[in-house]
């Protein structure tokens, strides 16, 4: 499905009722709105892991501009600050109230944003091995310098200077980085063919990364905005994330009041896939117990 908020035309798909019957009367499920990873990522990757979520709320994915389904543009146009605006423009194109935001990565650090110029339209936020700040680059920097292969130190490169100049040479990140972003990376055949096939549904975009990394991402900073945040706030970390080290998260925690920290001990930047079953739980429990 299509919407023509803010200039562009946006991909968002539904998965889940809105409302279903409880005894007398019908229940209405939180909206959450999905908010993938990159920047350039696309909703792809989360289906059908999220899929048992939808049992709690109703699920809207959403591929930012320039990205997936949604429509190309300027490259320039591929902003941290329309990306919160075309979710601002969505939740009144479908005529909600108040929100639930579901960010991974960059994700994340969209749904901060939005929580620092929309909070009263938010019902709560669920953060994803995500980050505070652009500071989350120099550790980063240090643990692939300590960890990584010569190749992967390369690639890295390209990522912190957004010089990626193709989808091919974008795809050839991924596939090299995949041992760091993965705790529970596997090379086997099976496991080859799963990536593979994920790789070729999505639809990334390296121009929408090279403006993230090469430009906005260098500016991003929420943390004087943390402890005003005033809604449930679940925050979820890998112990063993590369690129959005686990300490930016447990400083989140400490400065959001009433948050609450999840750390998954087996898992780098990839939770969901790392620790799949813990991760629909740890979300399904705080949203009945915490998301009124």
């Amino acid at each position: 499905m299509y919407a023509h908020v803010n200039g562009t035309k946006l991909f968002f798909d539904v998965e889940g009722a809105g409302f279903v019957p409880e005894g007398p009367i019908m229940k209405e499920k939180p909206v959450c709105f999905v908010l993938h990873g990159g920047p350039g990522g696309d909703h792809t990757g989360f289906k059908p892991a999220l899929s048992p979520l939808a049992e709690e709320m109703q699920l809207v994915y959403i591929d930012n501009r320039g990205s997936g389904r949604s429509d190309k543009g300027p490259q320039s146009t591929y902003t941290l600050k329309n990306n919160v605006e075309d979710i601002e423009e969505l939740r009144k194109y479908l005529g909600l109230d108040k929100i639930v935001l579901l960010g991974q990565s960059y994700g994340g650090m969209v749904a901060l944003e939005y929580a620092k110029k929309y909070q009263e339209n938010l019902k709560a936020l669920l953060l994803v091995v995500t980050a505070p700040s652009s500071d989350f680059t120099d550790k980063a920097k240090e643990i692939v310098k300590e960890k990584g292969t010569p190749k992967q130190q390369e690639m890295a490169q390209v990522l912190w200077d957004g010089a990626f100049g193709s989808s091919e040479q974008q795809q050839e990140y991924y596939d090299v980085m995949a041992p760091l972003y993965l705790h529970s990376y596997e090379d086997t055949a099976e496991a080859d063919l799963a990536r593979e096939n994920g790789s070729k549904r999505a639809n990334r975009s390296y121009e929408a990364l090279n403006e993230g990394f090469g430009s906005f991402l260098r500016e991003y900073n929420v943390v004087d905005f943390l402890p005003s945040i005033h809604v449930p706030t679940l925050i979820i970390a890998g112990r063993h994330d590369w690129i959005t080290p686990v300490e930016g998260s447990i400083f989140m925690n400490e400065q959001i009041p009433n948050s609450k920290l999840v750390i998954f001990e087996d898992s780098s930047h990839g939770v969901i896939k790392d620790e799949y079953d813990k991760f629909i739980a740890t979300i399904k429990e705080y949203v009945k117990s915490d998301i009124d």
